[in-house]
């Protein structure tokens, strides 16, 4: 294919690269919240401290500083509360990255991704995509939700007192690429209480 006609590549990442949202000490990621929101987390805490098995039952809180609002979602309702961007999982874009890990160049990783699904399904899957990266997704993809589920599942398991994901979402204001991304925390409310005789952290 002559390089001076052939159009645009498809993406091969996700944009620019995600952080995955700091672990904090629970004292720390408790000053984002007020003292009512506190008293809130603690109740479904609690039940997680007790809970027999891993479930999607299992709590998410969600705090929207902009709106100084604070939910409790399951985790099974939080990708449909929140939804992750899946644009870049397309398999348009994950057989072009598949292509060029081979090694092969970006026009013969595109012209065997037209072949299999077609150029007007890959053209469609890359505008998503691109839509996506300019509208800001505030680092809110797939794969992070994933990784969140993933790293709570192991947490449940090997920590003590478990502790609960806080989700602070971005502020309003900049819905560009360049935007700030929704923060991950972890925090266990009722194990830095200061009667407590010994002083927990969830980091």
């Amino acid at each position: 294919m002559d390089p001076r006609t052939r159009p645009p590549e498809l993406p091969i990442g996700h944009g620019r690269r995600l952080t995955r949202g700091r672990t904090a000490r629970s004292a720390d990621a408790l000053t984002l919240l007020t003292p009512r929101q506190r008293r809130e987390v603690e109740a479904p805490w609690r039940a997680l401290q007790q809970a027999h098995e891993w479930s999607d039952s299992a709590p998410v809180v969600v705090l929207d500083r902009c709106w100084l609002r604070l939910s409790v979602l399951s985790l099974g309702s939080l990708a449909t509360q929140l939804p992750p961007d899946t644009s870049g999982e397309a398999p348009e874009l994950a057989r072009y990255r598949e292509h060029r890990a081979a090694g092969l160049e970006g026009w013969q990783a595109q012209q065997l991704c037209w072949e299999e699904f077609g150029a007007e399904a890959c053209h469609e899957a890359q505008s998503r995509f691109w839509l996506a990266q300019e509208g800001g997704n505030r680092g809110w993809t797939l794969e992070r939700y994933l990784g969140l589920r993933a790293d709570y599942r192991r947490r449940w398991h090997e920590q003590r007192p478990r502790p609960v994901p806080l989700l602070v979402l971005a502020r309003e204001g900049r819905a560009q690429a360049d935007g700030p991304e929704h923060q991950l925390l972890w925090l266990c409310p009722g194990a830095d209480e200061p009667e407590r005789p010994m002083r927990h952290t969830c980091a």
